[in-house]
C-alpha cells in the first residue's frame, strides 16, 4: 500500500498573502511543514502542490519535492486531487501548509485507520477544547461525532448546544485529512453543497453526500497561520524553542 502526503501551498492566501514563504527561524513556513511530513515513516512520498512559480523556486531551493497545479482551485482538496490523479498511490494525506509545528505522529494518526480498514474513505482529527473563548469563536471549527467516532457535523457555531446542565465537551477540528485515493478524486468532483457553502467548510460536502468521515482524537493542537497575528505568535513560539 502506497501512502503519499501532499501539502497544498497557495500563493494568494486571502488573509495572509504569500504566507508559505514567510520565515520562521531560518526557514520558510512551507519548508518547516515539508520537513515535518518527511519524518512520517509510513509515507512513501511527500509532495508540495503549489500554484505559483515563486513557491516552486523556494521548494527547489531547500531540495523539496514540488508539483505545479492550476491556480483556479478553490480549495486545498481540489489542489491535492489534481496531484493524486497524476501519481500512483492508495492513500493521500492532505497536510495543511500553514501548520509548521504539527508533529509527525499527529499526521500518521490521521491515516492509520485507512490502512487498517479500506472501507474508511476519509479521516480527520479532533482536539478537546480547553479554552472557553474558542467555543464561541467562528474561526475555530467544532465537530461532533457518533459513538463510532464518525463525524455527525462540523460547524463554526458551538456544537453541541446544551439545553440541560451537563458536563458537555467541545472538540476543535484539526484540519488534516486522509483519503482513499479513488474517493478523493470522486470527492473533488462533487458539486458544492448547501451546508458546505453556508459554513464555508468543504468537509461538509462529504457528509451531505452520505459519506462517513472517521474522526480520531489527538493531544496535538498545532497553530495554524492564517493571519498576521498568527504569524507573530508563531515567531514567538519558534524563538522560545530555540
Amino acid at each position: 500500500m502506497r501512502v503519499v502526503g501532499i501539502i497544498p501551498s497557495r500563493y494568494a492566501s486571502t488573509r495572509l498573502p504569500k504566507k508559505s514563504l514567510k520565515i520562521l527561524g531560518n526557514k520558510s513556513i512551507v519548508q518547516h511543514v515539508y520537513e515535518k511530513a518527511k519524518q512520517v515513516e509510513l509515507f512513501d512520498d511527500v509532495i508540495i502542490a503549489t500554484d505559483h512559480e515563486e513557491i516552486m523556486q523556494e521548494i527547489e531551493r531547500f531540495g523539496g519535492n514540488g508539483m505545479m497545479t492550476s491556480d483556479q482551485h478553490e480549495t486545498g482538496t481540489d489542489r491535492i486531487a489534481e496531484v493524486a490523479q497524476k501519481i500512483e498511490c492508495d492513500i493521500v494525506v492532505n497536510i495543511q501548509g500553514d501548520e509548521p509545528f504539527i508533529k509527525p505522529i499527529t499526521i500518521q494518526r490521521c491515516f492509520e485507520p485507512l490502512i487498517n480498514d479500506q472501507k474508511i474513505v476519509m479521516a480527520t482529527l479532533k482536539h478537546l477544547i480547553d479554552d472557553a473563548k474558542e467555543i464561541e469563536d467562528p474561526n475555530v471549527v467544532k465537530v461532533v461525532t457518533d459513538i463510532n467516532d464518525n463525524a455527525l457535523y462540523f460547524s463554526r457555531s458551538p456544537i453541541p448546544f446544551y439545553r440541560i446542565e451537563t458536563d458537555v465537551k467541545y472538540y476543535r477540528h484539526i484540519g488534516i485529512y486522509a483519503f482513499q485515493r479513488e474517493f478523493l478524486i470522486e470527492f473533488a468532483d462533487m458539486p458544492q453543497t448547501p451546508l458546505a457553502r453556508i459554513e464555508s467548510l468543504e468537509q461538509l460536502r462529504a457528509l451531505e453526500n452520505g459519506y462517513k468521515i472517521k474522526v480520531l482524537s489527538t493531544e496535538d493542537h498545532p497553530l495554524g497561520i492564517d493571519t498576521e497575528e498568527d504569524y507573530q505568535k508563531a515567531k514567538k513560539i519558534m524563538k522560545d524553542q530555540e
